[in-house]
């Protein structure tokens, strides 16, 4: 608002009025110089962007005892984790019983609490009956932004069960299936996902109306397996879309495996999405025969931008592409020293959580014990602060 001060006009012209009606001829210029210059100005973002993540600085290491039981479960096989609306929820990958916890966990920069767990809630097929033993294998869980869940399971490529990616509602209840595209589904022997390298990996887009998901493996036909000598591994980054449906791809070059075991495997296992174009991607590499447990697991910052879609592309070994980028953020080897007994553990969950006091983001790590089907390993839960 422009206020007129009428004895400060004999400054300007010898009249008052003289003074006035050259301010009211001008006004029209003024106000027209004032839209212009306004209409230029950036406009407010909901999603601004957020500072550049440079760091993980471990703060504390919580165990969840293998005879953790809870509502009559065994607590295990946690392969993701979510922070929403002040609880946490890991995804439990038994094929008898697919689940998901929720708990409270105090996270301080200081430390992190043992969860508590509150509840147990069984997911239900898409007739909103529990599931036939076998048909869902587990893997990943976000919440959405209206508090659905979205969870993935690797159905079972050796028995030609398929995977999938659905919503549900808080009380495991089916919503809807995700139209996954036809290239991720079991289909020909030489083509589609490998068994038990599927849909390991998920994460809400930084803006909150869409998903990422990636496979664990590479597609059959899009390249081989990493070993400890090799990997020409190609994994696709598949973007879904508010509607549920496949859209863009992007290829994620996988490591090789980090030592040599008669078992050997790396792949993805979670992702995170952070701001446009930018995420944090975990790799777990296993070799069997090390007495430490044989994992090795990274943290990649991970950028999109300026790299090929490539849904359009039926298989990746003879195409031209262009991958993402990656930047180590952290090698968790590191941290051997300050983690139980020097274990670093089948880690195949990510997720931000609170703000800590400092004001720094929290981030937070599980590992899949496998229910010690394969000998003694840790539900090991890992705070850090994003830098």
């Amino acid at each position: 608002m422009i206020t007129l001060h009428y004895y400060k006009m004999t400054d300007l012209c010898s009249s008052k009025y003289d003074a006035f009606m050259k301010l009211c001829r001008l006004l029209p210029i003024i106000t027209l110089l004032l839209i212009t210059a306004c209409s230029s100005l950036p406009k407010a973002s909901k999603n601004t962007a957020k500072a550049e993540i440079t760091a993980l600085t471990f703060i504390d290491e919580a165990i969840i005892p293998a005879t953790t039981t809870y509502e009559g479960t065994k607590v295990g096989g946690l392969s993701s984790i979510d922070y929403a609306n002040g609880q946490w929820f890991m995804i439990c990958d038994d094929r008898a019983q697919p689940r998901f916890y929720t708990a409270r966990i105090t996270t301080s920069g200081a430390g992190i609490s043992q969860p508590e767990f509150t509840a147990v809630t069984y997911l239900k097929d898409n007739n909103n009956s529990l599931f036939t033993p076998g048909i869902a294998d587990p893997e990943a869980l976000r919440v959405t932004n209206d508090n659905h869940i979205i969870w993935s399971s690797e159905g079972n490529v050796a028995k030609g069960i398929q995977p999938f990616v659905r919503m549900a509602s808080q009380d495991g209840a089916y919503v809807k299936d995700m139209m996954v595209a036809p290239k991720f589904l079991i289909s020909q022997k030489d083509k589609g996902p490998r068994n038990n390298g599927v849909f390991e990996a998920l994460t809400r887009d930084y803006s909150d109306n869409s998903y990422w998901i990636t496979t664990e493996l590479p597609l059959k036909q899009d390249g081989n397996e990493p070993t400890y000598k090799d990997s020409q591994s190609p994994v696709r980054i598949a973007h879904i879309k508010p509607d549920g449906t496949f859209a863009s791809e992007y290829v994620y070059m996988l490591d090789k495996v980090a030592r040599p075991g008669k078992l050997e495997v790396n792949g993805v296992t979670e992702i995170l999405s952070y701001d446009k174009d930018s995420f944090l991607v975990l790799e777990r590499s296993y070799a069997s025969g090390h007495s430490d447990g044989g994992n090795d697991v990274k943290i990649y910052k991970v950028n999109t931008a300026g790299a090929t879609d490539v849904r359009d592309i039926a298989s990746l070994q003879e195409a031209s592409y262009t991958p993402v980028t990656k930047t180590l953020l952290l090698d968790m080897e590191t941290l051997r020293p300050q983690l139980t007994d020097g274990i670093i553990d089948n880690v195949e969950g990510m997720t931000f959580g609170p703000v800590l006091e400092n004001g720094k983001r929290s981030l937070v790590v599980i590992s899949d014990n496998n229910f010690n089907s394969f000998g003694k390993q840790l539900n090991q839960l890992i705070l850090f602060a994003v830098e």
